[in-house]
């Protein structure tokens, strides 16, 4: 947690450089981090985690090498494809996103690349419960950023793209320290691994964590094809604050999974999810209230003064709106955790109903974050439902 909440204040520090840059600019940069974060991410690092940790638990190391090889060359793969066509797109890009300098699509796309890596080796420390190089890893993402945004913007100039030159640099320096540790599996001589028995893992952990995270991510890319740069800049800085609660909350679920996961592999029993329950409903609704109260003044602190009255409207929407977002996180990890998939179609309606829910309302900044939290407090609902009030089969 220590690791997480210093790795997640170096990259809120990112978004101080605001003040340096038109909000045009800034606009453009929540944008394009939004893209990354839309990547899933936590889809990837919680199938590598769940197969690490059973993988340990049955001591089938040799077949996760394999899966580790074949992840590793086909995301390259498909990254290679998708980089082609938005070359191929980029005039229609920039006119769609009002983006004058190509230069953070070109930046853009090797972030991409390492959102997909470091998600996957970041997954597999994190089924090996190797939490001090995954904490190290963290840290290393949010110093480098920042450092090296900062030079770029305050010493070289940039804009949007010395925004997006120090998200890739501090994702290079973590993909280093997360690989290293673990060359022992991926180093190691693989075995074939059972094809049908891993889908049907995986499929239904890719599309609920991928749900979690379209939920956390799909409004800010809405907000900046709908209003003006000044208005999505405003929004992309009262989102920005309200996640950063997530660093607070988030280890506690992350550290969960591969320990249930190892549980239910040896048969075990764990009563870890209620402990884990009440702490992040503790810290989510603190975090909000903290927000709600001293919001007006930390806006001007982080952004510029012409942020302050927009992003303090704002900012009390979105800090609830998360809240409901970071508990059902621990009820899905437990969930999927204990491969009771029964709730993964229940979560595929609710992003289609999101979808559906924010290309019709979205006249205003607020009335975005009032159907966020709304369709958060359906996908808190959903997972309670699923949690206590439907018998599951194991898969």
């Amino acid at each position: 947690m220590f690791a997480t909440v210093v790795g997640g204040v170096f990259m809120t520090a990112v978004h101080f450089l605001s003040k340096a840059i038109p909000e045009s600019e800034y606009g453009q940069f929540g944008a394009f981090l939004s893209v990354a974060m839309f990547i899933p991410a936590t889809p990837l690092q919680m199938v590598l985690a769940q197969q690490t940790a059973r993988a340990a638990a049955l001591h089938r190391e040799h077949e996760l090498s394999g899966l580790i090889r074949a992840a590793w060359l086909g995301t390259f793969v498909i990254w290679l494809v998708a980089a082609g066509v938005v070359l191929l797109l980029q005039s229609s890009i920039m006119r769609q996103w009002n983006i004058s300098n190509p230069a953070a699509i070109w930046l853009t796309l090797p972030v991409l690349l390492f959102t997909v890596w470091l998600p996957m080796f970041s997954g597999v420390l994190q089924g090996q419960q190797n939490f001090l190089s995954l904490g190290w890893s963290g840290i290393a993402n949010g110093v480098g950023r920042v450092a090296i945004a900062a030079f770029a913007v305050l010493v070289l100039h940039y804009s949007a793209s010395g925004m997006v030159l120090g998200i890739l640099a501090g994702l290079a320096f973590a993909l280093v320290i997360a690989i290293w540790p673990t060359r022992s599996l991926w180093l190691s001589s693989p075995q074939a691994f059972e094809w049908r028995s891993l889908v049907r893992q995986v499929i239904p952990l890719t599309l609920g964590f991928g749900a979690y995270q379209f939920m956390l991510t799909a409004d800010t890319m809405l907000v900046r094809g709908c209003f003006s740069g000044a208005e999505s800049a405003y929004y992309v800085s009262a989102g920005t604050l309200a996640r950063a609660s997530m660093w607070l909350v988030g280890p506690l679920a992350a550290v969960m999974f591969p320990k249930i996961v190892h549980a239910k592999a040896k048969a075990e029993k764990s009563d870890l999810m209620g402990v884990v329950l009440l702490g992040t409903v503790i810290l989510a609704a603190g975090g909000a209230t903290g927000l709600w109260v001293l919001g007006p003044w930390i806006v001007p602190f982080m952004f510029k003064p012409n942020y302050v009255q927009a992003a303090s409207v704002l900012l009390p929407w979105y800090a609830w709106a998360v809240v409901p977002l970071a508990v059902a996180n621990v009820l899905l990890s437990n969930l999927l955790a204990r491969s009771m998939f029964k709730v993964v179609p229940a979560l595929c309606v609710l992003v289609v109903v999101y979808v559906f829910a924010l290309t019709r309302f979205h006249d205003t900044p607020v009335m975005v974050i009032q159907t966020l939290g709304a369709c958060n407090l359906m996908l808190l609902a959903v997972c309670a439902f699923y949690t206590w009030g439907v018998k599951q089969s194991k898969a």
